[in-house]
Order: C-alpha cells, then structure tokens, then sequence
C-alpha cells in the first residue's frame, strides 16, 4: 500500500465524540493523496501540455504569449503600464535601473458605472486621458521618443500578436458597445494617436505571464510564473520548436512564454481525487464540469468546500449537535478568509476558531470537539491544495527537463501568501516524492503585481525583441 504524502502535522485525535473521531479518520482518507496517486496526476499533466502544444482545443489549452526572450536583469529605461480589470484604472511607470532594481510612480483613476456600460471609444479616451495626466505630471512627456506601454486587460481575448488582441466578450461588470470583437490595442492607440500622446501600446499582457517576468528582471533563473489566488493559472518558457500548433512564423528568440491556463486541468476526471463535496461545488457552480483542477486549489472555492464537509457532519448531527444558521446554510458562505483564521488558531480552547464560528457564522454554541472537527477539515482542504499545487508544478519541470536541476517558481496571490503551511505543504509533497534534496533546487518566491510590473516588462522586451528583429533585417 502507498503512503500518503508527508505535509504539516494535522492531529488526527480529538477531543470529542466517538463519531467526531471516526468522521475525522475518514476525512483524512479522502483528503489525502497518496504518492501514487500524485504521480499518476503529474504524468496525465505532462500529458495534457503535450496534447495542448501539439493542437488547438486541448483541455489544457497552452495558449502562445508572443513574449519571447528572457529578461537579464541589466536592462534600464522608463516603461509605462497599464492595468484595466474593474473598479480602477492603475498607471504606472517603472525605471529599470539596470541592476535588477527599479523605480516606479503610479496613478490609480476611477472608472465609472457610466464608462464601463457608454460606448468603447469614451472608455479609450478616458483611459489616454488619464496616461495624458500621468506623464504630464511624472515628466515624462519630455522623452524623445514614443514611450512603450504594456497593457493589462483582465478581460477574454483572442490575441493575434505580442499587441494585438480582440476582445471575445466583458466581464466583472463591463459592458461598454462597439467593443466585442474588436481589437482592443488598435481601439486605444487610435485615442493615443487623436490626443497626440506619444505612447505605443507594445504588448497586451496576461497578468500570469505578467508574474513571471515581473520575478524574472530580478531573478533571471525564474522559469514558471503561477497565480495561486482568486483563481489559479501558470505560465513558462517553452523552447519554440516544441510548440506545435504555432503559426506565428519565425521569432527573433528561441523561447517563448506558454500561458497554460491550467485551471482546466483534468475536466475529463480521470486522475484528480475528487470527493463527494467537491462533486457538489461543481455541481452548483456557474461552469460544471469546467474547471476542475482550479476549483479544488484555489481562494474562491476552498472556503465553499470546507462549507460543504462541514453542513454534511451537521446532517448527521455529528457537528454542533445538528443546528446550522442561515449564514453557514448560504453557497459561499463560509469564506477562505475564515479557513485562514481558523488554521492559524493554536489555542488550547480554539477561541478564534469559536468566534468565526459563533459570532462571525451565528452558530448558536459549539463544543471544543466540534472546533476540532471544523479545524481539521480547514487544514486538510488547505493541505490538498498545497499538494495538488506542487503537483502542478512538478509536472511543468518534468515537461521541461528541469526537475533535475534548479529551478526558481515565482508565485503571487492570497492562496500563497496567506493560507498558512501552504508553502510548507508545497516543498513536503515534492520531498516526500523527490527526496529531501529536492527543495535545495527548487525555490518558491513570492512576486507580486504581475499585472504592473509584469506588463512594463513585457513592454520592454516586446521593444527589445522589435529592434532585434530590425537589425537582422
């Protein structure tokens, strides 16, 4: 029989009932993933890039980003970012100061109910209105040449080139018309060009791929850029040649950023170790049967899951001697905020875990048994997506040949960031696989803003790459 995979201590004694007990022993059996189990998931997902490199309309879809090239770290110059995705606009300027440091001024502007839902053009102008502004008052408008902007746009696009992109449809509350099959880069400049802004969109920007070269002008050895947030995504250098399905003809380098979109992961369920409450989120979910590997790892789901185990010991009256509330009963109501609150609690009486439970859920009392139980199952939820997470991971480096040597990962959200034991969790699954020499050659970093640092990035080596290619002319 396969051991389980080694993570941080989860007592699996309590001090409650009998039935407590024996519901913990079987949570530990479906929230556990044995070391075959995680091999047989990492070598479907090795699978699963070849197929979505080889075609279009693989599961996952290996999507080419255009940004090819690696930055060094020694580059200098102002870029300007752009990050569009809801309630605010951000602009930004970063001066690269050639030793892996920078300088960065940013701006944020409102946009209003008004703009998101009135017609694209108002939106266009408003947004080099705002860029108008900004290299105004950061003197920027003085440079001798058009200024090169990487722009985030949070939204579905087929994109065509490194800064060319229709948009497929709005989301998050956007609504703007004559926008919907247009190309949104070409829909801004013409707003530049019609103010007399010197700016050229040069890229439109992914905030995963973002991720990866916003670590990698400090650490040029990043090779795999993850988003472990809201939503889950990652993003890696691919060797060209090994990108089947690209027709984009030749490109100055021989590398270029794959955009996985690996959320999608094994919507087919053959290997990922699905329970009976993960069944029911993706039932009830507004995309069922999509998804799958993101809504088993990634913030706005695992709050839902524990919610989910938590209600099925209530029915049995095994949890809170059979009583709920209206609060606990609602879809989402039970956040991946108070999963956070409630792993961190290390008090004897768990008092920060009653709190959530008593004053934040309306649970009208609760036993030190019953806090046990919840505990437990916010840890094990948590442990899972940390395992499935380092699973992911282990398959890119294996598609890559790099799991042998060193690697650095590049990772941003609040999954990473705030879950605690995650990252702990992460370099024990790859121990308890690799051996212990493993996590000497792989690291995990945190890197933040993506989609601001990212995209200015993107901007300068999307100008590094045009410039190359006119000197070979």
């Amino acid at each position: 029989m396969t051991s389980t995979l080694l993570a941080c201590d989860i007592p699996t004694k309590i001090n409650g009932t009998e039935a407590q007990q024996e519901a913990i022993n079987v949570l530990f059996e479906q929230f556990s993933i044995t070391d075959d189990r995680a091999e047989k998931i990492i070598s479907q997902f090795v699978e699963e890039m070849r197929k979505g490199l080889d075609h279009e309309g693989a599961t996952v879809p290996m999507i080419p980003s255009f940004v090819t090239g690696r930055p060094t770290g020694k580059e200098t110059g102002k870029y300007l970012a752009l990050d569009l995705g809801g309630t605010n606009l951000r602009v930004c300027e970063f001066e690269l100061k050639g030793d892996g440091s920078f300088v960065v001024h940013q701006q944020k502007y409102i946009v209003s109910e008004e703009l998101k839902r009135g017609d694209m053009r108002r939106l266009c102008d408003f947004i080099a209105d705002c860029v108008d502004n900004f290299v105004t008052e950061y003197g920027s408008e003085h440079a001798s040449e058009h200024l090169q902007l990487g722009f985030t746009f949070s939204f579905p696009v087929d994109q065509t080139d490194i800064n060319r992109g229709s948009l497929i449809y709005w989301t998050k509350g956007f609504a703007c018309e004559n926008a919907v099959g247009k190309d949104v880069v070409k829909l801004l400049q013409d707003s530049f060009l019609r103010k007399n802004i010197h700016v050229n969109i040069a890229a439109l920007v992914n905030d995963t791929v973002g991720t990866l070269m916003a670590h990698a002008y400090r650490h040029p050895e990043t090779t795999l850029g993850i988003i472990l947030g809201t939503g889950t995504n990652a993003a890696y250098y691919e060797k060209l040649k090994n990108i089947k399905k690209w027709k984009g003809g030749e490109q100055v380098f021989e590398e270029m950023v794959v955009n996985m979109e690996w959320g999608a992961f094994d919507n087919e369920r053959r290997v990922l170790p699905l329970t009976v409450y993960d069944n029911k989120l993706d039932r009830e979910s507004i995309n069922p049967r999509q998804q799958m590997f993101e809504k088993m790892m990634s913030g706005m789901y695992l709050g839902e899951i524990a919610r989910n185990a938590i209600i099925h010991l209530i029915d049995q009256r095994i949890l809170f001697d059979g009583h709920s509330s209206n609060e606990l009963n609602g879809q989402w109501g039970f956040e991946t905020s108070y999963m956070s609150t409630i792993i961190e609690d290390s008090s004897a009486d768990l008092e920060d875990t009653r709190h959530v439970l008593e004053e934040v859920l309306s649970i009208p009392s609760t036993t030190l048994g019953d806090r046990q139980v919840v505990h437990t199952i916010c840890a094990l939820v948590g442990r899972r997506a940390a395992q499935l997470s380092a699973c992911g991971i282990a398959g890119v480096l294996t598609h890559t040949g790099q799991l042998d040597g060193n690697a650095v990962v590049a990772i941003d959200g609040s999954v990473y960031e705030f879950l605690p034991g995650f990252e702990k969790n992460m370099y024990n699954t790859l121990e308890s696989l690799y051996s212990n020499n493993i996590t000497s050659r792989i690291s995990f970093a945190l890197a933040r803003d993506g989609s601001g640092f990212g995209a200015a990035m993107i901007a300068m080596m999307a100008h590094k790459a045009s410039l190359a290619k006119k000197n070979q002319v």
